[in-house]
């Protein structure tokens, strides 16, 4: 059996949507020989860079990233799939001799690739176009409904609305004949191939994290979030379904191009939308506080709060060297 002990180390950065992630890799990566993978499922797509806040030229250039502008928005991506990339990225990264930094906010790639993933079908592509046709004809709340008659458990935790959602659990009830719990619970375990360092950005303060969120998403609108969702409607064939489209910030500025919302709506629905995220993934970080042995847990309000991500990473790889 092998020892995690003996495996080579990996650093997991995670926190809340504005929690200062960036700033504390790049921290990192002045004195480690770091290359970051991103744990985030909006990155991946190439044009997207406003509304996701993704690494400037200039930051990508202080250290290799990794995973960012990796598909076209009209495509999809999976936890499955990460897991596949982000494996096969740390294993490249570690035989340059250099160490993976994984940091980001999509919680579940990160318990995917540390517990395994639920052993649930592939993606059936007849079926789920057959889904998506009934859809454009009857409208995603009737099969809501069909999915409470299959699946009530399922249903009753998604939005009549929540089209990407939904789809994937009719598609796994009518593949298996069994509801989406039941196919969940069975897990397939993944080798440990690193062991892991895990240091979580947690704000002390939510109404501090608020305002840097409202800061942040001003930021997004004066440089530009429309214009840029704009640009990505005339250039691909996309829909407010697409998944790349559901991401924050988009969803909404989608809404204001097609005159759902004004201005200021835009502004208080994108904020709202970002909060919601940011509370979700605290809820997720609360899960893996009780469960992954090798947590740490930083202050992200404390000015020093990127110092203190080094110093005490760097500790924690000189106690393993001893």
């Amino acid at each position: 059996m092998i020892s995690a002990a003996s495996l080579p180390p990996a650093l997991f950065l995670i926190g809340p949507t504005a929690s200062g992630k960036t700033a504390c890799a790049l921290a990192l990566a002045r004195d480690l020989p770091i290359e970051i993978v991103s744990v985030d499922s909006a990155l991946v797509y190439r044009g997207m860079d406003i509304g996701t806040a993704k690494p400037s030229a200039t930051e990508r250039a202080r250290c290799p990233h990794h995973l960012i502008d990796i598909i076209s928005p009209e495509e999809r991506y999976s936890a499955a799939r990460f897991c596949d990339d982000a494996r096969r990225t740390m294993a490249e990264i570690g035989a340059r001799g250099r160490l993976p930094l994984l940091t980001g906010g999509t919680m579940l790639y990160f318990k995917a690739l540390r517990e395994g993933l639920s052993a649930l079908p592939r993606a059936d592509a007849a079926l789920r176009a057959g889904i998506d046709r009934r859809a454009g004809i009857e409208g995603w709340p009737a099969l809501h409904a069909e999915l409470a008659r299959l699946d009530p458990e399922a249903a009753a935790r998604l939005a009549p609305k929540d089209a990407q959602r939904i789809q994937r659990a009719l598609e796994i009830v009518l593949a298996t004949g069994k509801p989406l719990a039941e196919a969940q619970a069975r897990r397939e375990a993944m080798p440990l191939s690193h062991r892991f360092i895990t240091v979580a950005l947690a704000p002390s303060a939510r109404g501090e994290l608020h305002a840097r969120i409202a800061r942040r998403f001003d930021k997004m609108l004066a440089d530009g979030l429309v214009d840029e969702l704009a640009a990505l409607r005339r250039h691909y064939r996309l829909s407010s379904d697409a998944p790349s489209m559901r991401a924050v910030g988009y969803r909404q500025a989608w809404a204001y191009l097609d005159g759902a919302l004004d201005a200021a709506g835009l502004r208080e629905a994108g904020i709202a939308a970002t909060r919601q995220l940011a509370k979700r993934q605290s809820t997720w970080l609360r899960g893996f506080r009780e469960h992954w042995p090798d947590w740490i847990e930083i202050d992200c309000l404390r000015p020093d709060a990127a110092d203190a991500v080094r110093d005490t990473v760097l500790a924690r790889l000189h106690e393993r060297e001893k």
